[in-house]
């Protein structure tokens, strides 16, 4: 079993500093830029809503004369129609993405200007500040982390909940237009969109579930961690059985969130990266620490170079410096074609937990 409870010890904070200024002049001009797209492209969207509401409304004048009308009048106008709101869709589309990007360049600006702040841009340390100076860029690195994740969940509600919704706008504003021409096709218009308004409405839970499971906080960490097993193995038509000893009970809010985070992590890693058909949970709440291990049947990796950055996909760094700030430890196991078990321990104080079972 390897123990990767040693920090680096050549981190430089200068390189560190100077890098992180650099980024934050980056961001800065990055900033600019997309403030410049955001007013063209809101320009844009205004004037295809105008061109939009124009168009619809001289549509709606020829449904009072459509027995009457030329067929090709018709096809042109609802052509010319789909056109505009295509392409105000398109329009829609790109603006609130570049206002995500504008959020999530602000959000890291933000970080990078604390982080400055903090340091007082000064690569001076103390003589007994080593292990200051080795702390604060992994304080820094799971922060960053922290952030990306939340950069990913940001992503997926843009490209999924989002777009959906923009959909289900032009859905109804079709289903509309057909009910009195063509009943038929409104009635497919409307079960398309049922069908795509539950598929959406299961996507937002399990983003409301990733960003913060509301069980953790009325359960605590145990059922979280059941209830989270059992979604899993339905989506992913892997069995996840999860063992639990010791006595079941609530511990302080940070350890229960950093156990739910550490297991969901080692979950997505063995499915995403390590492709395993068998995955194990196992959890021991003790008197004095909790226990936790994941191990699965996957392609299994070097730890050396996971831990080292080789493989920054799967975030091990991260996951040890995050447990290590508990006062916890870290091991794995793993070699390529054998699977992965990864071992982590929080310690936790008499007065940590509450007595008695759930």
């Amino acid at each position: 079993m390897v123990n990767t409870a040693g920090m680096d010890s050549d981190f430089s904070l200068d390189s560190f500093l100077e890098e992180t200024n650099k980024d934050y002049e980056q961001t800065q001009r990055d900033l600019k830029e997309i403030d410049i797209l955001i007013k063209q492209s809101a320009a844009e969207v205004e004037r295809l809503a105008q061109r939009n509401a124009q168009v619809t409304s001289y549509t709606r004048q020829l449904q009072t004369n459509f027995e009457t009308l030329p067929r090709e009048d018709i096809k042109e106008a609802y052509e010319a129609l789909n056109d505009v709101q295509q392409r105000l869709f398109t329009m829609r589309g790109q603006l609130e993405k570049l206002q995500s990007d504008q959020r999530n360049l602000e959000r890291l600006a933000d970080s990078q200007r604390k982080i400055l702040e903090l340091t007082g841009g000064s690569a001076a340390l103390p003589t007994s500040g080593r292990r200051r100076g080795v702390e604060q860029p992994n304080v820094i690195r799971v922060i960053q982390t922290e952030e990306a994740v939340r950069q990913g969940l940001v992503r997926k509600m843009h490209d999924s909940v989002a777009s959906s919704i923009s959909n289900f706008i032009l859905q109804a504003e079709i289903c509309q237009r057909f009910f009195d021409v063509n009943p038929d096709r409104a009635r497919t218009e409307l079960n398309a969109l049922k069908s795509s308004a539950g598929a959406t409405f299961s996507n937002v839970k399990d983003f409301i579930f990733d960003l913060r499971p509301m069980m953790l906080d009325d359960l605590g960490v145990i059922p979280t961690l059941r209830r989270y097993a059992e979604s899993f193995q339905e989506k992913n038509g892997v069995p996840v059985p999860i063992t639990v000893t010791g006595v079941e009970r609530r511990l302080e809010s940070h350890i229960e969130v950093t156990v739910f985070r550490n297991v969901q992590e080692l979950l997505q890693n063995a499915m995403n990266h390590a492709q395993a058909s068998q995955i194990q949970i196992q959890v021991d709440m003790g008197p004095d620490r909790v226990t936790a291990v994941v191990e699965d049947n996957g392609s299994g990796f070097n730890v050396e170079d996971a831990l080292d950055g080789g493989n920054k996909t799967i975030g091990l760094a991260t996951l040890r410096e995050r447990t290590e700030m508990l006062g916890g430890e870290l091991n794995i196991q793993s070699n390529l074609g054998q699977g992965t078990r990864v071992e982590f321990l929080i310690p936790i104080s008499d007065d940590e937990g509450f007595s008695g079972s759930f």
